[in-house]
């Protein structure tokens, strides 16, 4: 987390797994002041509509018919660029989330008591965090299907697995976030979205040869419909958090 807890009480250091990570060296020219946490968090959340695009199924497969299928490669493109900011705003979020929950309770006195869960909760930040080094640049992934169709059904099985892991490290430092703020006296609920199952990817493969590609088209509506579930289930919870941001600070 970008900010430190107040000297004045001397709390103790943030745990190590919380911390977030500093590329090493000193730097040419000082920087602009870092943005304080809670303001971090308010911006992350008013990014929402930047980052969370909501899929129409059938208009989008509409207009996939009338341009003869150009609109179905934005499609694609949004599906892997949405995916891959949201993951990155919502790690933002809860990350600076997190550190404002560290200084309160470094003002209170809870910063050893309350040590074990933020050392949980950076835990499955680390795996959000993770996700952002993975291969999902959409402009690349969209050549990859224009030069090989069969980069398609790859990306999918991706964005399905991503899906399940993001949600699970997601739900994991909600969960924690939810005690946290509790203890400091905010009420936050935890994520009550469900963690998405795997899909049967062999089955789903075999369903496409089978059907000529026609199968296709229910593929790209669970792609679309899923994390469109995901993202508006993840936006109850976000307000409350930073309504508790607000009321701690």
């Amino acid at each position: 987390m970008s900010d430190q807890p107040a000297e004045a009480q001397q709390p103790e250091q943030m745990p190590v797994a919380a911390q977030p990570n500093h590329d090493g060296g000193p730097s040419a020219a000082p920087g602009p002041p870092p943005v304080p946490a809670a303001e971090r968090v308010r911006l992350a959340a008013r990014r929402r509509e930047e980052t969370d695009y909501i899929f129409h199924y059938w208009s989008a497969l509409g207009w996939t018919i009338l341009t003869f299928g150009i609109y179905g490669l934005y499609v694609f493109y949004q599906l892997i660029r949405r995916m891959r900011d949201h993951n990155a705003r919502r790690l933002e979020l809860l990350d600076a989330a997190t550190a404002v929950a560290w200084e309160q309770a470094g003002r209170q006195g809870l910063q050893q008591e309350m040590a074990p869960s933020f050392e949980r909760a950076a835990g499955h930040l680390a795996v959000l965090r993770q996700m952002t080094g993975d291969f999902r640049d959409p402009v690349i992934w969209l050549l990859l299907v224009i030069v090989a169709g069969i980069a398609q059904i790859v990306a999918f099985v991706l964005l399905d697995q991503d899906l399940i892991k993001h949600s699970q490290a997601e739900a994991g430092a909600g969960r924690e976030l939810s005690v946290i703020y509790s203890r400091l006296g905010q009420q936050v609920p935890s994520d009550q979205g469900q963690v998405k199952r795997p899909d049967n990817y062999v089955g789903r493969i075999l369903a496409t040869i089978f059907t000529f590609g026609i199968y296709m088209l229910w593929w790209y509506y669970n792609q679309m419909d899923e994390p469109n579930k995901h993202f508006t289930s993840s936006w109850a919870q976000e307000d409350h958090l930073v309504n508790a941001v607000d009321a701690v600070r």
